[in-house]
């Protein structure tokens, strides 16, 4: 390319975890311990392997406080004081919670690989000492590449099949001394001048919206907001003030940028940031189009000054090839894209440098990747040290540039849309938000009464309640099977407000925003015996009234569009058969393999006839405008709960595995007497 072309590559990546804390105090859920051991240390230390490059890695404050818990896990941490303890000590719902979560860990990259692993996930029954090889094997997928790379004990319990007591407690002893280490290796690179870190409002807070709830209207004017808000001002302002606090006692110094949660910005938070010292936040591509209301993606690639504030604005498509496209692709295919498109953005006409900012989670998504994405991570920044024309910046240095161009207005929005319906505009979402408003006024209206010494307390709660974590989960846009565990912990802050004012708990705040058992919206069960007839020809609808559904397309975040062609799974059976269908984008798998696998087989066929009906043995198979298989009750034997898992494949990669959330478990023996059709 032409040698006057350049490029400035600024990567944010973004390092957060909600408050898992109950009233007690104790972490209820255990992803920030997982993550410390496979992603926080693993991001800033691959990129420090590479002296010549910089980035910004942005450290929320819930995660510095949740991480400083190690000192006392299993005081702190539920799931490792249930994991510590032998299995006969535990209780049955504790036995039976800890096996849940053990086989949450993601199927294709993290249990599949290890066939020990596999025979556990699928095992319905557990000895003690399978528990323990569980619990062991659990911890092991979760541990990144550098613990793998550099502890000769993981390596050894590695290549175990087969676990003592003796050996889970040295593993958490290594553990334990590895999480300690995290946050003063990022001041150590901060130091060195290779990162900065940057943080975000307190509890990771929607801003704008604790604002104004208007701002939802704003940014989408089809939108609606919870009907009894008030504005929570206050609250936004103590957000920001104890994330700089937080951040000073942590790193030494006050930070020089925001990310503001979920990239959510308004005018009437910038000067909030300003008010603070902040010199720079970050946002989303869309909320740049609005603001200069154009669509022109030249206007992109520069950093913008508002209000004397420096404004980034990601490149949704480029972040996005990153948490949901590359994971699919070799590293050498995906880097070789990545840096393609950076040449392709280079050669646009304009100002020069261009400036790119890549934005994204920092930890989510490389369980997705093989190796936990280290030979992608060591591949790029390989090539990218080697470009003449493209130098990687961090944010902080950027913003210390006079000549950055002004922007007149900042649009209200976040990086989803450009709008806040993902935190708002549902009604499970909105009815959050009312608790949070009628718990306001409650303590506004009696604020003279209350004791003192727990004001403050109370203050903390409320911040708590306002993380953006919450209202993501509620709704149907994006599904977890702890939805009501998060449902619990967000009511918990608002009940323990009550409690501290001396007041009886209303009866709406101990009534399940997410109604019991509504933990998979995804998935629709079995309400009949079906019997489609594939031999005959396409099937219609009634060939399939009353089978179960699952709904791929959310399982995964909205965010997650590449994630496959198949969007519904279908199955059912009848007395001979079990029976699955594929729909979605089903010209995309022609002259691919499907593979299928259950306890007892593996089978593969090759998709490259259409419309023909095609008999193998004890399988069947169609393909037209769907994919619908059938599969003899026979070859699971007495079986009465059959687990199978489904791979769509090319030559070079897995383009989709199926069910998303580990594998489809057919109940046998249900009884559909009552179940009746109109």
């Amino acid at each position: 390319m032409e040698t006057h072309k350049r490029i400035e590559l600024a990567f944010l990546w973004h390092m957060h975890q909600p408050d898992y804390r109950d009233k007690s105090g104790m972490m209820q859920m255990p992803w920030v311990f997982l993550h410390a051991i496979k992603d926080y240390y693993d991001m800033p230390w691959m990129l420090s392997k590479f002296t010549s490059l910089k980035a910004s890695f942005n450290v929320t404050p819930p995660l510095i406080e949740q991480l400083g818990l190690y000192s006392k896990p299993l005081e702190n941490d539920y799931f490792l004081s249930l994991w510590y303890k032998e299995p006969a000590e535990l209780s049955t719902e504790e036995r039976a919670w800890l096996v849940r979560l053990c086989k949450s860990a993601n199927f294709e990259t993290m249990i599949k690989p290890n066939p020990y692993y596999t025979q556990l996930f699928y095992q319905e029954h557990l000895s003690d000492s399978e528990i323990v090889d569980l619990e062991i094997l659990y911890l092991l997928a979760w541990c990144g590449p550098y613990l793998r790379l550099h502890s000769s004990t993981i390596q050894s319990l590695l290549k175990y099949r087969h676990y003592s007591s003796r050996d889970k407690k040295e593993l958490f002893d290594i553990l334990i001394e590895f999480v300690a280490g995290i946050l003063p290796f990022y001041a150590q690179l901060q130091k060195s001048g290779q990162i900065s870190i940057s943080t975000t409002p307190y509890n990771h807070p929607i801003l704008p919206l604790l604002i104004d709830m208007e701002n939802v209207r704003n940014a989408n004017p089809h939108s609606t907001p919870p009907s009894n808000a008030i504005s929570l001002y206050d609250d936004a302002r103590e957000q920001i003030a104890r994330a700089v606090a937080l951040y000073r006692e942590t790193f030494g110094s006050a930070p020089v940028g925001f990310w503001p949660a979920e990239g959510s910005v308004d005018e009437a938070s910038v000067e909030l940031y300003k008010e603070f010292g902040i010199r720079w936040i970050a946002t989303d591509e869309m909320i740049l189009f609005k603001s200069l209301d154009t669509k022109e993606r030249s206007v992109l690639y520069r950093p913008y000054r508002r209000k004397g504030l420096a404004v980034y604005f990601r490149d949704h498509f480029l972040s996005d090839l990153f948490g949901f496209e590359y994971r699919y692709k070799a590293p050498s295919q995906a880097v070789a894209h990545f840096i393609t498109s950076l040449e392709s953005i280079a050669a646009q006409e304009g100002r020069e440098p261009k400036t790119v900012f890549v934005i994204l989670d920092g930890e989510n998504a490389w369980e997705y990747y093989h190796s936990n994405g280290y030979a992608f991570f060591m591949h790029m920044y390989e090539e990218l040290s080697n470009l003449e024309w493209c130098s990687l910046i961090d944010m902080d240095t950027l913003s210390r540039r006079d000549a950055i161009e002004n922007l007149p207005f900042l649009a209200s929005g976040s990086w989803i849309n450009g709008d806040f319906n993902t935190w708002s505009n549902h009604p499970q979402k909105n009815r959050a938000w009312e608790l949070i408003f009628e718990t306001k006024k409650d303590y506004l209206q009696h604020e003279e009464y209350i004791d003192p010494a727990n004001k403050e307390e109370i203050r903390s709660h409320f911040l708590a309640a306002e993380c953006s974590d919450w209202f993501w989960w509620y709704g149907d846009d994006h599904s977890t099977e702890f939805a009501e565990e998060f449902d619990e912990l967000f009511r918990g802050h608002l009940i323990s407000i009550y409690r501290l004012m001396d007041r009886d708990v209303p009866i709406w705040l101990l009534e399940p925003i997410v109604e019991c058992g509504e933990r998979a919206p995804f998935l629709m069960p079995i309400h009949n015996i079906i019997s489609p007839h594939l031999k005959r020809g396409s099937s219609d609808f009634f060939d399939w009234l009353g089978s179960g559904v699952i709904y791929e397309d959310r399982i995964f975040s909205a965010m997650d569009r590449q994630r496959g062609p198949v969007s519904r799974l279908y199955f059912g059976y009848d007395r001979h058969h079990i029976y699955v269908a594929f729909h979605g984008e089903i010209e995309k798998l022609h002259d691919k393999m499907l593979v299928i696998s259950s306890r007892e087989f593996e089978w593969s066929f090759r998709l490259d006839v259409e419309g023909v009906y095609h008999a193998y043995g004890s399988y069947s198979l169609r393909i037209e405008n769907r994919i619908e298989l059938s599969i003899e009750r026979s070859v699971f034997g007495s079986e009465s709960m059959p687990s199978l898992l489904f791979e769509f494949r090319d030559e070079e990669r897995i383009i989709q595995t199926l069910p998303g959330y580990g594998s489809l478990e057919i109940d046998l023996e249900q009884d559909f007497t009552n179940n009746w059709f109109i």
